[in-house]
């Protein structure tokens, strides 16, 4: 078996390699042995180290190697045999590793449920105590590769970072929606946790960053809820509610359904609205009456805050018609404005004084001021002449009391607003 001269490691691939054991053992006091830069050289002979080299080009002798002499009784000079195994490990800083966490179950503080996240990120290692790194994670490999060596402590890797964040954010107190704002303060936490775990092995964690917490979609659960928070949102920025979605879309699916019947175009879109009025006068005011309560994603405090608020004592909260601020239904007026509160029987919503009909189900208001005849001005209760034009007040039934419209003689109801002839 012939005797290596030269012994040197020249990493090949695009994939990083950080221990290499070279493939042959018969060295010679006479070898040469050359190490690159950012490489470490280190000899075993059986089973202990007996040297360790840096960068440059060194002779295997007695004089830099003096435990040969114990191990093998060596004499000076002369083309000296022995075997001995020699490993190169890289020390190079590796960045840009990623690494990503799915499944993650959290009980979030926005929503109060539980939230499957998908936590990824990046991180930077290299390799500070080779000797110790050799024996605790290469072990009997050859070849030990960056794929290698992020399988071999992944299961503690991930246990550690999912018990890091989850205790931080239960801490804390951070929810979903918020949760980006404190990637750099998770980062920090792991950080620490994850170097103590690796500075066993003889390995330096550099750089360490979470990039992204996002819900995980990759089950159906997460889809669902995804899509869920996505619907809220998009009801809190266009104002309308849960009910008001659900009826939207089944006049949509009526509509599609008619259309494929045949009964599409103009036809189905009324014959759509009018299953939508037949779903209930009283029913259907309450659907599409924002002011009503609607189905929450959290808590009992999210939900209050959803729902628009209640009460003690159940009172509503309605809008102004006059200010368009909200206000407790048992209110008498505005306390922002001091409107008189002058509620729908049928909804609650309020109306102003000259309003004959709900603004929001179009149901007939009681008390309405009756206009002029002549010029259709507002009269107040209890005068006698118009003011606007001058002209007296006519009390007789042939004029409608809440509008002012003439009333045919044969009709007992007002064809314009539906209030019955006085």
């Amino acid at each position: 078996m012939a005797i290596i001269d030269c012994v040197s490691w020249n990493p090949q691939g695009n994939e990083v390699v950080y221990a290499y054991k070279y493939p042959e053992n018969n060295l010679s006091t006479y070898t040469q042995l050359i190490v690159n830069e950012s490489q470490v050289a280190l000899l075993f002979s059986k089973g202990q180290l007996i040297g360790k080299f840096g960068p440059g080009k060194h002779t295997l002798s007695t004089e830099n190697l003096p435990v040969l002499r114990s191990l093998f009784g060596l004499p000076f000079g002369g083309k000296n045999p022995f075997m001995a195994q020699i490993w190169f490990v890289n020390l190079i800083d590796s960045y840009n590793i990623p690494w990503y966490i799915n499944k993650l179950p959290i009980h979030d503080a926005d929503y109060q449920t539980n939230l499957p996240l998908l936590i990824d990120g990046q991180y930077g290692i290299r390799v500070k105590d080779p000797e110790k790194f050799l024996i605790k994670m290469v072990g009997t490999h050859n070849i030990f590769t960056q794929r290698d060596m992020t399988a071999q402590f992944e299961g503690e890797f991930t246990t550690k970072a999912k018990s890091t964040i989850v205790t931080y954010m239960t801490q804390n107190n951070i929810g979903y929606k918020g949760i980006s704002a404190h990637l750099t303060g998770i980062s920090d936490v792991l950080k620490i946790q994850l170097s103590d775990f690796l500075s066993d092995f003889g390995i330096e964690l550099t750089k360490f960053y979470v990039s992204n917490i996002d819900i995980d979609t990759t089950t159906e659960e997460g889809v669902k809820i995804k899509e869920a928070i996505a619907t809220q949102s998009s009801m809190s920025i266009t104002g309308h509610t849960w009910q008001q979605e659900q009826m939207f879309g089944t006049a949509n699916n009526a509509l599609n359904s008619m259309s494929g019947m045949g009964g599409g175009g103009l036809l189905g879109g009324l014959m759509a609205i009018n299953m939508m009025n037949g779903m209930g006068g009283a029913g259907m005011g309450s659907a599409m009456n924002p002011q009503f309560q609607q189905p929450t994603f959290g808590g009992q405090a999210n939900a209050a805050a959803a729902n628009q608020g209640t009460n003690a004592v159940g009172a509503k909260m309605v809008y102004c018609a006059n200010c368009a601020k909200k206000f407790p239904s048992t209110s008498e007026f505005c306390p922002n404005c001091g409107n008189k509160y002058r509620p729908c029987p049928n909804c609650g919503t309020d109306n102003l004084e000259e309003k004959t009909r709900c603004v929001n189900c179009g149901t007939p208001l009681a008390g309405a001021a009756p206009k002029c005849p002549h010029c259709h001005t507002q009269i107040p209760q209890g005068c006698s002449f118009c003011p606007g034009c001058g002209q007296p007040v006519i009390a007789d039934n042939n004029t409608c009391s809440r509008c002012g419209y003439t009333i045919p003689p044969t009709a007992k109801f007002c064809p314009k607003c539906g209030n019955k002839r006085s």
